[in-house]
């Protein structure tokens, strides 16, 4: 059987994209990419987007200094408002994962065809509204923008299993043609994404594009593939995964953002960046790793560490006692008895420790032997042990101060800051290498 012009174009199109999916796949050096990970895999915390990508100084002062984790980067779209990304590079992207940040691949592309706001430019199409053969037309956009999309993340060295998002801006939701073709595109866009080995996101304003998107999962939850993820625009001032335009049930547990502040300028070590302030409850969030044990499962989390003095018994003697002998100052056997092995213990933990001599553990000899061996940056939504022996250390320092469950959150974001405050440094909340230094050897001010 002769094969048909409509097949023969349907295969030259098929083996056009595969070319280009490889040509794209070889953009970037496969040293640049080795060590790069999904993103923004699970996380708890916030981010902020800006339409040009920060130079990599203003990304490391941002780093030790802002509460920002995560950060949305415009990486295609010929309506994207910053076609010019001066910074935004294969160099950069791998530099920014390897040193902990989140980043949120944003592309702004063909829009609603009823938009007030687009065409941006001459040569940026918005969505065909024909609705010939269940909109064919604005399907087929969504598709080749997904490609798009993939091409410019591969050529960034954004791996498979990332999270790409694709920006609709707000329009008249209550316009049939523009309403629906807009629908399909997202939906062929979503489709392609999964095809091609990407997590399909999608951001909008809540009470257009993520409204409409809500209707279909309830209402005609077959109609299109429907975004794994949703970034909700709703500028009510709540740093939360919630708004009133959504049902509750949509895309839980894991799957929202909220940008719930719009353009604003924020300042952190000196440098000033004008953003939009999201908060972000990603795939299983920051949850902590399995807790370590000690000394065969003894307790060792308390959020009130009593001073022990010579001749004290007790489990929290013991739980000191297991310390000292991890850290080589103690070599008996766990009593739970201040006797004069565990009281020269803890005088020769206070010498090595530049506390000032004595016989007892205080709340200085509590945190440096509880912060031992911690370390790295740590901010809102960290997690892992140390994170534990940060929760301890406050503790230890500042009674019932913070919970210790391994994740950094809001009670222990404040003890830090009170930390801060009290050593008279900037109380950011953010834990660096100088303030691990101060919780080691116990210092309060």
């Amino acid at each position: 059987m002769r094969p048909t012009r409509r097949r023969i174009r349907l295969v030259l199109a098929t083996l056009s994209a595969t070319v280009a999916t490889l040509a794209s796949a070889t953009l970037v050096a496969p040293a640049a990419v080795a060590d790069n990970r999904a993103t923004p895999g699970n996380f708890t915390g916030y981010g902020f987007d800006q339409c040009v990508a920060p130079s990599q100084s203003a990304m490391d002062a941002w780093l030790t200094g802002s509460p920002y984790w995560a950060v949305g980067i415009y990486i295609s779209g010929k309506s994207r408002a910053c076609r010019n990304q001066p910074n935004l590079t294969p160099t950069w992207v791998s530099t920014q994962l390897r040193k902990g940040w989140r980043l949120l691949p944003i592309t702004l592309g063909p829009q609603a065809s009823c938009s007030t706001r687009f065409p941006r430019y001459k040569d940026d199409p918005t969505i065909s509204p024909d609705p010939t053969r269940n909109y064919l037309k604005a399907r087929r956009m969504g598709r080749a923008e997904a490609q798009s999309t993939v091409d410019a993340a591969r050529a960034l060295g954004l791996v498979a299993g990332s999270t790409l998002w694709y920006d609709l801006e707000a329009f008249d939701t209550g316009r049939t043609t523009c309403r629906e073709s807009a629908i399909r595109f997202v939906g062929a866009w979503n489709r392609r994404m999964h095809e091609l080995g990407y997590v399909a996101g999608f951001y909008s304003s809540a009470a257009s594009g993520i409204k409409m998107l809500d209707d279909v999962r309830v209402d005609r939850p077959t109609l299109i593939p429907l975004p794994d993820r949703v970034w909700i625009a709703d500028w009510n001032g709540r740093a939360d995964v919630e708004s009133s335009y959504i049902r509750s049930d949509g895309w839980r547990p894991g799957d929202r953002m909220h940008q719930y502040r719009g353009g604003h300028d924020e300042t952190y070590n000196g440098v000033r960046i004008n953003i939009d302030s999201n908060f972000l409850r990603m795939g299983n969030g920051s949850r902590p790793t399995t807790r370590r044990e000690y000394c065969g499962g003894l307790k060792m989390n308390y959020g009130r560490y009593v001073t022990q003095k010579p001749g004290m018994t007790g489990a929290q003697v013991k739980a000191l006692q297991c310390l000292l002998t991890q850290q080589g100052f103690y070599e008996g056997t766990l009593t739970g008895s201040m006797d004069p092995a565990t009281v020269a213990a803890v005088q020769a933990a206070r010498k090595a420790r530049r506390i000032p001599t004595g016989t007892s553990a205080g709340p200085r000899v509590w945190a440096a032997l509880l912060a031992w061996r911690a370390g790295g940056l740590k901010k809102y939504g960290a997690s892992g042990e140390n994170v534990r022996k940060l929760q301890r250390a406050l503790n230890a320092l500042y009674p019932m101060s913070s919970p210790v469950n391994g994740w950094l959150e809001g009670r222990t974001t404040a003890a830090v800051k009170r930390y801060q405050a009290d050593l008279g440094v900037t109380p950011t909340g953010v834990v660096v290498g100088d303030l691990w230094t101060q919780l080691k050897v116990g210092r309060r001010g």
